[in-house]
Formats: structure tokens, C-alpha cells, sequence
């Protein structure tokens, strides 16, 4: 997934990576890691994004919130968005909202590594995936991270 971020990359030092917490971040840290390989130390910028104040569930549920890092702003950049799984779109809609605390990015796209396809509420549609699942309401998909492989459930 790193080298197709890469891919569609003209201007790397104008595109900024943000991870969604929690758990968009390892995602986010593993493809970070390989993009820096890639091209000059610090060429493209590293965040990591809580959402819990945006969600629109927060009032049915109490959540933990975690820790913001966005040192730079996203102003006129092009934004890449990590999380682990999609599924509703509700967790997109909400880190596309924190997202504009931080200024407006000219262009945001998604990567996730787990595509819950056939399940959407609202129109969200991932530009990078690492595997696409069909599942029904009543599935759930984890994600377990090992230090060296992806388990899923």
C-alpha cells in the first residue's frame, strides 16, 4: 500500500500522511516506515488524528479520547487518510471534520487496509485498499496486529 501511495505521488513533500487513533495508526506508522525508505529522510510529514469529539455516536457511548499529533498545518496539501477498516463511513466523516481544525487540504484520499464493501452510510469510497471483504451487518471483521503479519477474524 506504501508503494501505491507513492505512486501517486508528483509532489511528495506537499503530501501529508495522518493516521486515524487508535488503530488506524498502525497502519499508519508501518506505511510511513516503508514510504520513508523510499524518498529523502522527512520528505513527506507524519500525523496521527483523534476523532473521538467529532463522532456522532459519542452521546450512546463513552469513549476514551487519545492524543492529536498534527505539528504542521494541511493547508493546501494533499492529505492521506489511514485507517484500518471500512465500513459505515462514519469514522471518515468524522476524521474529515477534526481534519479541517487543522486547515484545508486540497486534496484528502483514503487508504484502509480492510474495505467493508456493501455496507456504507455515507458515500465514502477508499482510494487505496489492502483487501476488500463482502460481509453482511451482522459480521464483524478484527484486526489483530502482529509484529510480523496481519491476523484477521
Amino acid at each position: 500500500m506504501a508503494h501505491q501511495i507513492l505512486e501517486n505521488e508528483v509532489q511528495p513533500e506537499n503530501t501529508v500522511v495522518i493516521g486515524i487513533q487508535p488503530r488506524g495508526v498502525f497502519l499508519s506508522d508501518q506505511i510511513v516506515k516503508e514510504i520513508r525508505q523510499e524518498l529523502p529522510a522527512n520528505q513527506i510529514q507524519y500525523g496521527k488524528l483523534d476523532i473521538t469529539f467529532y463522532r456522532d455516536d459519542i452521546r450512546k457511548e463513552l469513549h476514551v479520547p487519545n492524543h492529536t499529533d498534527i505539528p504542521f498545518s494541511i493547508e493546501g496539501k494533499k492529505v492521506v487518510l489511514i485507517d484500518d477498516v471500512l465500513y459505515t463511513g462514519r469514522t471518515i466523516r468524522a476524521a474529515l471534520d477534526a481534519l479541517l481544525d487543522f486547515g484545508r487540504p486540497a486534496k484528502v484520499e483514503l487508504c484502509v487496509l480492510i474495505d467493508r464493501r456493501f455496507s456504507r452510510e455515507f458515500p465514502i469510497q477508499p482510494d487505496y485498499v489492502g483487501k476488500s471483504i463482502d460481509s453482511i451487518v451482522t459480521q464483524k471483521v478484527k484486526v489483530e496486529w502482529n509484529k510480523r503479519e496481519v491476523i484477521l477474524y
